[in-house]
């Protein structure tokens, strides 16, 4: 496909491409963005010229973005964020409050429940013109780190340390270790020999290979969503399971919480961004304040280009 002589897209187009692969289609972009549905595709089609690649695959349902489409998406998204922020900050510099504006966070569920709740009470007590807006994202594939790598999140809490690499251009940072133990009903008097409850997530390699050695670990009978699920499961008698710190924070009494022993698996949590959104007032306060509470949730780690975590099973 032949480029034009201007390669530029101009914000609008982004708005368009954008609003195209959220909705699946050019009549749903069109009633979202108020235009009419020849009026997103001649935008579409101009991009595709300008970019020189097909961005769209057109079916009787909808549109879909090819690969060179979801690229496109996702620097469109980035790219809009910060002219938002560029304004934002500009208008917050001329009244002297330079940290106003959204905060788009991604976290895993125990993250959100136990991590962000007192970030965002210091966040907010200082910055009161900052809007977070917390999306919670199961923490395997991509996880919350896929949602900064596609521009729908400004900073994620992310599992750390595992071989499947971030996105080109993001930055990580380790915050704290937390390790694992092995959660049981109480009053169970082996609780080893119980079945094993469990649910997919990201984790690091060394706990991965510390599950790979331990042959007292059954194969899973009982696999649920998320952690929260898990623990309800073995509260109420259904089996044992291994989770992290995180994840029984505030566990119900009828649970007994048992260390693994020192050789224990653990999970290093940290945050995940990109070097222009890290340079924002939003996240720099916000980072502010993730910093001074994670401390007292275990050691934090250095920064680094890094590698993050691929799916783990105690059953693989």
């Amino acid at each position: 496909m032949a480029r034009t002589t201007d390669p530029d897209l101009a914000p609008h187009e982004l708005r368009v491409l954008v609003a195209v692969a959220d909705t699946g289609g050019f009549s749903a972009a069109a009633g979202t963005l108020g235009l009419t549905q020849s009026a997103v595709s001649h935008s579409v089609r101009a991009s595709e010229r300008k970019i020189g690649a097909v961005l769209f695959e057109r079916g009787r349902t909808g549109a879909r973005p090819t690969p060179a489409g979801e690229k496109a998406v996702a620097h469109a998204r980035r790219i809009l964020r910060l002219l938002d922020l560029m304004t934002a900050e500009a208008r917050g510099a001329a009244r002297s409050d330079t940290a106003v504006g959204p905060l788009r966070i991604a976290a895993f569920r125990s993250a959100a429940l136990h991590l962000l709740p007192p970030v965002l009470q210091r966040l907010l007590a200082r910055h009161p013109g900052i809007e977070p807006r917390v999306r919670i994202v199961r923490e395997v594939g991509r996880g919350t780190a896929g949602e900064v790598a596609d521009g729908r999140a400004d900073i994620a809490i992310a599992t750390l340390g595992g071989s499947a690499p971030l996105a080109p251009g993001l930055l990580t940072s380790g915050l704290f270790e937390e390790s694992y133990a092995l959660v049981h009903p109480v009053g169970h008097a082996a609780p080893r020999s119980l079945p094993l409850v469990d649910w997919a997530e990201n984790c690091g390699s060394y706990t991965r290979s510390w599950w790979a050695a331990q042959d007292w670990i059954p194969q899973a009978t009982v696999e649920a969503e998320d952690d929260g699920a898990v623990l309800s499961l073995v509260s109420a008698g259904h089996g044992m399971a291994i989770m992290p710190a995180l994840s029984v924070a505030g566990a119900p009494d009828s649970v007994r919480i048992a260390d693994l022993g020192p050789e224990r698996p653990t999970r290093q949590v940290g945050y995940v961004t990109t070097p222009e959104l890290a340079a924002s007032a939003v996240v720099r306060a916000f980072l502010r304040e993730l910093r001074a509470v994670s401390p007292h949730l275990g050691h934090g780690g250095p920064d680094r280009q890094g590698a993050r975590a691929a799916p783990c099973r105690a059953s693989s």
